[in-house]
């Protein structure tokens, strides 16, 4: 099982996200992910990171649809992978209905059908295919700029059972977030494997997931909280969580938080302890853990986050 990190933090200058790229060249993890940029736009950042000589492997969990077309998206996810000469997962989802309406002036008429075309699509143009689709959410006759580039594969995010079957369908890699263990294991693992594959490649799997290390003054509960409070207010978040055995009130309150540590979602612990739950996801097969210490960084600084990345990284076996 490989290991990335997450970048823990939304730059607001490109120079804040140098030591967090650096312990990518530096250490055993595989890639530096980043979510959707809402002041600096992620792929920009990585190009700008390609261009002061920083080229390392990229993912992207996830772009959200509403913001670009498909032909976009292929664009600037196989840019990134000619800037810095380096593999690309460019991963999707459609966001929350309320930021699709805000976005489009609508939600999509069906979010499983708006997915599977966009990254049927997608995929298409960065495998320097035509993409030829007529579909109810989006009709692309186009080809990319014949061009030489490393890999760029085409992941979904993955929060319930049906996107995760079609992730197994259509998707290069399934991305998984706010997931535990048991849960990965018990409602996606078997949605993505059960699924009848279109692509000849078996689908490969990343959760991430949030992580921060034990010690004086830390308190776990505000960790936790720090990490994921935000996402745990929108109803597709606290749903997914349901479906795991975690009932949230989606209040911000510190009950919230508890529910998290208590339920495997959110890990806590010192750096053995943490890769003793690592270790689960190891044994469902997940190939790449991704470790999202944002929580971290916004309590106590993104020197912490960075040190509890290194720490973690350096005790894996």
């Amino acid at each position: 099982m490989q290991y990335s990190i997450l970048l823990p933090l939304g730059p607001n200058r490109p120079e804040q996200v140098v030591t967090f790229a650096n312990l990518v060249k530096w250490t055993r993890a595989e890639r530096l992910w980043q979510g959707q940029g809402q002041l600096l736009d992620s792929h920009h950042v990585a190009s700008w990171l390609a261009g002061i000589g920083i080229r390392i492997p990229t993912g992207f969990g996830v772009s959200l649809m509403p913001l670009r077309s498909p032909y976009q998206a292929a664009l600037e996810a196989r840019s990134v992978a000619i800037a810095t000469g380096q593999p690309v997962v460019a991963g999707f989802g459609p966001g929350a209905l309320e930021f699709q309406a805000a976005v489009m002036g609508k939600p999509y008429a069906s979010q499983i059908g708006a997915c599977r075309e966009y990254v049927q699509i997608v995929r298409s143009l960065v495998n320097r295919d035509e993409a030829d689709v007529s579909g109810a959410h989006f009709s692309v006759e186009a080809k990319l700029f014949d061009y030489h580039q490393m890999p760029v594969s085409v992941g979904l995010g993955v929060l319930r059972e049906k996107m995760a079957a079609l992730a197994g369908e259509v998707a290069d890699v399934a991305i998984t977030w706010l997931g535990s263990a048991s849960y990965v294991g018990d409602v996606l693992m078997p949605a993505i494997r059960g699924a009848k594959r279109e692509l000849a490649d078996p689908v490969k799997v990343t959760a991430i997931v949030p992580v921060a290390l034990s010690g004086p003054g830390r308190d776990v509960t505000a960790l936790a909280a720090a990490s994921c409070g935000m996402h745990i207010q929108a109803p597709h978040y606290q749903d997914a969580l349901r479906k795991a055995g975690i009932v949230v009130a989606g209040d911000g309150g510190p009950e919230d938080a508890r529910k998290l540590v208590d339920g495997g979602v959110f890990l806590y612990g010192t750096p053995a302890e943490i890769h003793e739950r690592l270790a689960e996801y190891r044994a469902l097969g997940v190939d790449e853990v991704v470790l999202n210490t944002s929580g971290v960084t916004n309590a106590l600084g993104p020197r912490a986050a960075a040190q509890d990345l290194l720490d973690i990284l350096n005790a894996a076996s």
